[in-house]
């Protein structure tokens, strides 16, 4: 509550700054058709004169196009306001006649023309009409062109940009957060510069309408002041021509000075720097250039007629500032020699720190490079973007960032993944090639070399591509080089995901649900460390078991862990309390799960042979009884998949992490489940029973 006043006065400023600017539109628009007083009217030109003054000072002052991202409105409005002021002077000038006093305008009219009588005249005119040929063909015309130039090759950069930023974030140079703010600043800089090139037209169209109304101002004042004011043919010329040059002059000096901002701020697309931090950088590059203007200026000082009193003090100054230089650069490179001195092999391991291993790693063969490559569509690192989002919507597991290097220890056509360090699995590509499988439904055998699936071990061919409407047509499953490794890191990520998941890793996950349940999580870190809730997840996902349903597992865990802290047991509970869910996972479109049991007294045999050991909970089974129990396991499964259905076991909660445990080995795809992790609405249909003959 102590926030509240400022967090009030905060709201109460942008609300009121949001009112000044409607109400400073609408006087705008006003301004063409209300008639001002002269004094209001010298009041709206000198904050018009201020406006452009500021404008261009903070466009020399920003360092990116983006942090004046208002620029394009701002030239809009500005220039209406021009306008506006141009149409309300001419209103009373025309109106007023010898009467006028606008004292901007006269000032500036005086300032220009300076003398009087016709030569003061056409000498106002040819200088407004330079000041306009300035503007008009040079600077609006560069300004205009190099806007629209920024917008095109910005738009068409777009796509190059975005997977620039897409490869980084996958090899793990950025974080998600960076990903995305620098995505952001990428969209605003093509809106920015497709604004530009529209708003750059309002300067042009100014500088036309300006010329257009001084034109009309001479002339119609002329006309005026003769026939409704009975002046003199040169009394009026001279008013109305010192008039109009002023209010032209008062109107075009502002336009002249946003005309330039324009044209400095999209040609700094490149810059890092301020202007000024930019010019004093790269104007003090080089020490010798300086010298060489020194000599040059010298020597011409001396030639017949040239105005040596003007050029031998620049020539002081050009060799003053090449002897400052020079001396600067000697002293960097030798502070710069000094440091790489300091660098001595002892001090060298001193220095040294060694990187944390990755989470997860893709190494490539150099022959497998092109699958990344930018320039040839980078399909790969796209696959493993969605790969990582499939992940964290079906198992709720945040993959690491998967950084995909190139391994010159790897033949060309291999590709190997690591679990930080550690390689988890290998596979080779035909590139150019494409990999037919045997999903064990094939009518005719394509022609192709014999290899095998590297995700599920399948037999496969190596195809060419016209052989590939064959090899459909006959029932093989067809991929591409890309497809084989991102089913591969699939797989991987599925089959290791418990490894993957380390305790950062929950307290990132934890800290993200903190923000929403706060009171869960801190119920649950009362009860439990952070290395005994890693373990619980690591058991459901070591089971293929979906862990985004964090609030019900939290809950769950927060509940059990008073009575014990029991690694199995928690895991038990956290499954019974997502029972659903593991239910749903495995049942047909009938909703029914065809499961095996598990003979009574060989599932008593287990459960008494239960012993706790570091890694968990095992049946501690005579090497017989084992042997038995693996056997019959096999071929219960193997019944099993023939009649269509994947492996699934129907036990006791007791019995049900033991012979999960037992069969690790042997069977890992097995799936058990507890008679508490089944729903009412899901129906259990019993086609095998697992027993050992004695």
């Amino acid at each position: 509550m102590a926030d509240f006043p400022s967090v009030l006065g905060g709201a109460f400023a942008r609300q009121r700054s949001d009112v000044l600017v409607a109400v400073g539109v609408i006087v705008v628009v006003m301004m063409l058709i209300i008639p001002l007083p002269t004094v209001l009217l010298d009041g709206f030109m000198a904050i018009n004169i201020v406006l452009s003054l500021l404008i261009i000072l903070i466009v020399l002052y920003t360092r990116n196009a983006l942090e004046f991202s208002v620029f394009p409105t701002l030239l809009l409005v500005s220039t209406v306001f021009g306008l506006a002021l141009n149409v309300s002077s001419t209103r009373l000038i025309l109106a007023q006649g010898t009467e006028f006093n606008g004292r901007i305008v006269i000032a500036f009219g005086n300032f220009v023309v300076g003398t009087t009588g016709a030569e003061g005249l056409v000498i106002g005119i040819i200088i407004f009409v330079v000041l306009i040929a300035v503007q008009f063909i040079v600077i609006t015309k560069g300004a205009t062109r190099v806007a629209e130039v920024a917008a095109r090759f910005t738009l068409d950069a777009l796509p190059g940009k975005q997977m620039a930023i897409e490869a980084e974030y996958n090899s793990g140079a950025l974080t998600e957060e960076e990903a995305a703010r620098r995505k952001n600043e990428l969209e605003r800089e093509v809106d920015f510069y497709g604004a530009m090139d529209g708003a750059s037209k309002f300067v042009s169209g100014n500088v036309k309408v300006g010329l257009l109304i001084t034109v009309v101002n001479i002339v119609g004042g002329i006309i005026v002041g003769v026939t409704l004011h009975g002046e003199s043919l040169g009394q009026a010329s001279e008013t109305y021509i010192r008039f109009a040059v002023g209010d032209g002059l008062v109107t075009q000096f502002p336009a002249l000075l946003i005309s330039t901002a324009t044209g400095i701020i999209v040609t700094r697309a490149i810059s890092d720097g301020s202007f000024g931090e930019d010019l004093t950088k790269q104007f003090s590059v080089q020490s010798r250039i300086y010298w060489i203007v020194a000599v040059f200026l010298f020597v011409l000082s001396f030639l017949p007629g040239f105005p040596w009193y003007v050029l031998l003090p620049m020539s002081g100054m050009s060799g003053y500032l090449a002897y400052r230089l020079g001396k600067k650069q000697a002293a960097e490179q030798a502070e710069a020699e000094q440091a790489e001195t300091d660098r001595t092999p002892e001090a060298a391991p001193e220095a040294a720190t060694v990187a944390p291993l990755d989470p997860l790693s893709l190494e490539l063969g150099y022959g497998l490079v092109p699958l990344v490559d930018r320039d040839k569509g980078a399909e790969l690192l796209d696959r493993v973007t969605r790969i990582r989002r499939e992940m964290a919507l079906d198992l709720g597991l945040v993959v690491p960032r998967i950084r995909i290097i190139d391994n010159m220890r790897l033949e060309p056509s291999e590709y190997s993944f690591k679990i930080r360090g550690t390689e988890v699995g290998r596979g080779t590509i035909r590139m150019g090639h494409y990999l037919a499988i045997n999903p064990g439904t094939v009518t005719e055998e394509a022609p192709g070399e014999r290899t095998t699936d590297p995700a599920f071990g399948l037999p496969a061919l190596w195809i060419t591509d016209d052989v590939r409407d064959r090899a459909e047509r006959a029932g093989y499953t067809v991929v591409d080089s890309p497809s084989i490794i991102a089913t591969h890191l699939t797989e991987i990520i599925k089959r290791h995901a418990a490894d993957i998941l380390g305790r950062q890793e929950v307290r990132s996950m934890l800290d993200s649900l903190k923000k929403e349940y706060p009171a869960v999580v801190e119920d649950v870190l009362g009860a439990l460390s952070l290395g005994e809730i890693q373990k619980v997840l690591q058991a459901l996902l070591g089971e293929q078991v979906s862990i985004r349903n964090m609030v019900a597992i939290m809950e769950t865990l927060a509940d059990f862990a008073g009575v014990t802290k029991e690694p199995s047991f928690l895991v038990e509970k956290v499954r019974q309390s997502l029972a659903r869910q593991i239910c749903l996972q495995h049942a047909d479109r009938d909703r029914t799960i065809h499961v095996m049991t598990v003979a009574p007294d060989l599932e008593r045999r287990i459960v008494e042979a239960r012993v706790e050991t570091a890694g968990g909970i095992v049946p501690a089974l005579d090497p017989d009884t084992h042997r038995k129990w693996v056997n019959a396991l096999s071929n219960a499964i193997h019944s099993v998949q023939q009649l269509g259905h994947s492996p699934v076991i129907l036990s006791s909660e007791a019995a049900r992490p033991l012979i999960k445990a037992s069969a690790r080995r042997e069977a890992p795809d097995l799936v058990v489940l507890s008679v508490p992790e089944i729903v009412s609405d899901v129906k259990i249909e019993a086609i095998s029973e697992v027993r050992i003959e004695e």
